[in-house]
């Protein structure tokens, strides 16, 4: 009896993110193996085409996002600048101000909320949220925990909040919510060590896809800290290491790039560093990281301010939009559209036409830079005041 000699071929498929291998035999020769992918869809659940339609709005031409965001301790610092106690009813003042400015939405097309504000009205009983919809801005949330320390790091830290994100993402798009911040921090003094920027990168993409799964766009925010006296070569280095993580993880969870924001550092050196980068250098090197990592499916890149004076951080804003990109290039500014707010309002009532009126002068100067048509006169020497502080918390 004639013996048969088996061989056996695989291919081998994704199946469930697992590979799954089949195994036919074959009489005779033998053939090389076959292996078929299929990959599985990017999905964003039932909410794929608002989800896109919201972050399109965002990161639309001339207008960046308004960050009030800071927590109840963090406010209450900002309220003590200027004399005030922290209490509620200041907080809502002060975010009242803020967020009734007449003609506000010409230059804002977002305004991310700590939940205390999400919750609140006006002194006359107008929901914040209808506030914001009325100057056609996208009210959003912060819905992250804050940081706490890494066991088994060097010193660093991990961002808190995945716990319970689902439920409360959902109570936030009934409220009127349609985006959402989640920051963690990165620090180059700190290495930083391979597990910190694991775990803020799966932190991350864990918390974009809850949150695509309850309606709300997720802006990606990585803070890699200015603090340090690092080179702005340094920064890249990380930068980029940063950034790679971050998307592989993204990737893994299935986020539907189309519908997410990201809220990078621009790439400076650390802030102790002997010598200051030119605009034109900070958008070389910033934009080369951006190239070089972030798809171009990405709709919106919105700049956190980490710390710069509100004209060096306009001004660097400006010299990235100097040439088209694939994304949108904008804002995502705390302090560097608060600052002059608040020293011109002291909380006095009859300030606050005044210190409206400086909102709008910061806004409209960064939907300029934006558009790539800021000339940086008549700046204020208050407003090229630096306003880094070494460790800061929000």
């Amino acid at each position: 009896m004639a013996s048969v000699k088996l061989i056996a071929s695989s291919s081998s498929q994704w199946v469930g993110g697992r590979r799954s291998h089949h195994f036919e035999q074959r009489a005779g020769s033998i053939r090389p193996p076959v292996r078929r992918v299929s990959a599985a869809p990017i999905r964003a659940g039932s909410y794929t085409e608002e989800l896109v339609q919201t972050a399109k709005s965002i990161a639309s031409p001339g207008r960046g996002i308004l960050a009030i965001d800071e927590s109840n301790a963090t406010c209450g610092k900002r309220l003590a600048s200027i004399g005030l106690d922290n209490n509620e009813a200041n907080r809502q003042g002060y975010r009242q101000l803020l967020l009734t400015t007449p003609g506000l939405g010409e230059y804002i097309s977002g305004s991310i909320l700590f939940e205390e504000t999400l919750y609140q009205s006006t002194t006359d009983g107008k929901k914040f949220v209808d506030c914001l919809r009325d100057e056609n801005i996208m009210p959003g949330i912060k819905v992250d925990k804050g940081l706490v320390p890494l066991p088994g790091s060097n010193n660093e830290s991990w961002c808190q909040g995945l716990d319970g994100l689902a439920s409360r993402s959902a109570e936030y798009y009934k409220q009127g919510a349609r985006f959402a911040k989640w920051r963690t921090v990165v620090s180059i003094p700190c290495g930083p060590s391979a597990l910190a920027v694991k775990e803020a990168a799966w932190g991350l993409a864990r918390y974009a896809a809850i949150s695509q799964d309850n309606g709300l766009v997720p802006i990606v925010e990585p803070e890699i800290l200015l603090d340090g006296d690092h080179s702005i070569e340094r920064t890249l280095e990380v930068a980029e290491r940063v950034w790679a993580e971050v998307f592989y993880y993204l990737a893994q969870n299935n986020v539907m790039f189309e519908g997410i924001l990201l809220k990078p550092s621009m790439v400076t050196p650390g802030a102790e560093h002997k010598h200051r980068a030119s605009p034109e250098t900070v958008a070389e090197f910033t934009l080369k990281m951006l190239k070089r990592r972030v798809p171009p499916s990405v709709p919106g890149i919105m700049f956190l301010s980490g710390g710069q004076s509100e004209v060096e951080a306009t001004l660097n804003l400006h010299a990235m939009n100097q040439s088209p990109n694939p994304w949108h290039v904008s804002f995502s500014y705390a302090r560097a559209l608060q600052n002059s707010v608040l020293k011109t309002w002291q909380g006095r009532p009859e300030n606050v036409e005044a210190a409206q009126k400086a909102l709008l002068v910061r806004a409209k100067a960064n939907s300029q830079a934006q558009l790539g048509r800021y000339t940086g006169e008549d700046e204020s020497d208050e407003a090229k005041k630096g306003m880094f502080v070494k460790g800061y918390t929000y």
